[in-house]
């Protein structure tokens, strides 16, 4: 905790008091001549010395009371960005999860946003075989409200594509993978998370354990990943094919824990309607002020009064 103060009244508030201190050094020899008479003058002498104590007190915690003096306190407040990145390849129409993978993950990702604080800054990425920014990192979190509610299933599934399009966002730089296999410099992200709703069916490349490995290398962003599907999964109809898909949990696994992050099974809706209270944000430390000016002014208002109490039964007059 820190304490913070106008320096220039906290400087008045002492020259005062030393002003004080020299009146009273002068009084005190004008009158020391008076508290040799008996016992009764002097114990009016010690009362009205710790009434002139007491208004000495009074005088500087008022003047240090209005220096506007405040507690700078550490805090614990979630704050950071936040990509949720929705998978809207084919594979998520399926309706193993009711009423499909997609409307399911689109509810858990809506609960997750509305749980989230005014200080977290969220966006949205649609990714199959690449990865659309529909709404960038902002505190208005009905812009990816929105953009979540116009999301529509096409083509394949690119978890890479997820990662380097949700980093994109979060750095506000083009994020590939180069030719010699190596993220950008992307520097310290340490508040930032990219949330990642799939059935984890992964058919882009380079592979999304690849682009995981890349992203711990050279970044502090972690992924939480949400499964969405079955195990046993179902099949969907593409192009007048019928194909078998299932959640492919061992992926979703190894991408969470290679960049710290955490996976979130839901193979059904009720599963999917707790992520939003699973997924946990980093906390970071931030200071709030405290004003203390009104409390020392309430202190410095009974010193005053206890000192002219004293001082009146003491001196028969205030100071």
């Amino acid at each position: 905790m820190t304490l913070d103060a106008a320096p220039l009244l906290v400087l008045g508030a002492v020259v005062v008091a030393a002003l004080i201190v020299v009146a009273i050094v002068f009084d005190q020899r004008r009158s020391a001549a008076l508290a040799r008479l008996g016992a009764n003058r002097a114990g009016s002498g010690r009362a009205r010395r710790i009434g002139i104590c007491l208004t000495i007190a009074g005088v500087g915690v008022l003047a240090f009371g209005a220096a506007g003096p405040a507690a700078s306190v550490p805090v614990p407040r979630a704050s950071g960005t936040v990509m949720i990145a929705m998978d809207v390849s084919q594979s998520m129409s399926a309706t193993d999860v009711k009423p499909s993978r997609i409307v399911a993950a689109e509810k858990a990702a809506k609960k997750f946003i509305d749980a989230q604080p005014s200080s977290v800054d969220i966006g949205v990425v649609a990714f199959e075989e690449g990865a659309l920014v529909t709404t960038k990192p902002n505190a208005d979190h009905s812009q990816a409200l929105n953009a979540i509610e116009r999301l529509k299933v096409s083509g394949g599934t690119s978890l890479a594509a997820a990662i380097t399009g949700s980093l994109a966002a979060i750095t506000g730089k083009t994020v590939t993978i180069g030719q010699d296999g190596q993220l950008p410099d992307l520097g310290y992200w340490g508040s930032a998370t990219i949330v990642i709703f799939s059935d984890g069916q992964d058919t882009g490349n380079p592979d999304a354990v690849t682009a995981a490995e890349l992203l711990a290398q050279q970044s502090s962003v972690h992924v939480d990943t949400v499964g969405v599907g079955t195990t046993a999964g179902t099949t969907v109809t593409v192009d007048g094919y019928r194909l078998h898909t299932a959640l492919d949990e061992d992926t979703l696994k190894g991408i969470s824990q290679i960049t710290s992050g955490a996976y979130h099974p839901a193979t059904d809706a009720a599963q999917l309607g707790s992520v939003a209270k699973s997924i946990d944000l980093r906390l970071t430390l931030q200071n709030k002020a405290y004003p203390l000016a009104g409390g020392l002014i309430g202190l410095a208002l009974a010193l005053l009064l206890a000192g002219a109490v004293l001082t009146v039964a003491g001196t028969g007059r205030v100071v």
